[in-house]
């Protein structure tokens, strides 16, 4: 049975994460065992996020009054709180490909910005590009244009090279 400072200790630990997180996702952990879940604990931090599994009644204190207050009604059964604290899309593509690779878990909601997601949202926040895979893409949007150019002159340089050749090995 937990003492009080224990449970005092483990919401303000809660409180913690959620004031740093950007997303918070509830799954489901029911199957998986420790060292699953250290698998994808270490997954989630090596993107910048946390697992945590803890008791709903608890999680429920926690979030009260902050804006993942939304899912509070998520918090059913044997569920944990994954956090994203650098990227709102790498835990849930963390956990998508973790659930895909074990067959176990389930994401039961999320919360973004405030925002109640389903489950089924929050599964497809998973096939949403990362943050620098949109960096990459806008910075090949950016350098298309130059690429044009530089190519647009270099064909005129060249053709203009191949018609003075041309004229000189005419006269000569």
């Amino acid at each position: 049975m937990s003492t009080k400072a224990f449970k005092d200790d483990k919401i303000k630990l809660i409180k913690e994460k959620i004031d740093k997180a950007q997303v918070a996702i509830v799954t489901e952990y029911k199957g998986l065992s420790v060292e699953e879940i250290t698998t994808l604990r270490r997954a989630l931090q090596k993107d910048g996020g946390d697992y945590m599994v803890t008791k709903n009644t608890l999680a429920k204190i926690a979030i009260k009054g902050t804006p993942y207050e939304v899912l509070a009604d998520s918090l059913k059964g044997p569920s944990a709180l994954a956090f994203g604290f650098t990227d709102q899309v790498a835990p849930a593509k963390a956990l998508s490909k973790f659930m895909k690779d074990t067959k176990k878990g389930e994401i039961l909601g999320a919360a973004l910005d405030g925002q109640l997601l389903s489950a089924a949202e929050a599964k497809a926040l998973a096939n949403i590009p990362s943050r620098e895979e949109i960096y990459a893409k806008m910075l090949g949007c950016i350098n298309s244009p130059a690429s044009g150019i530089v190519g647009g002159i270099n064909g005129i340089m060249s053709a203009l090279v191949r018609a003075i050749a041309a004229v000189r090995d005419q006269k000569g």
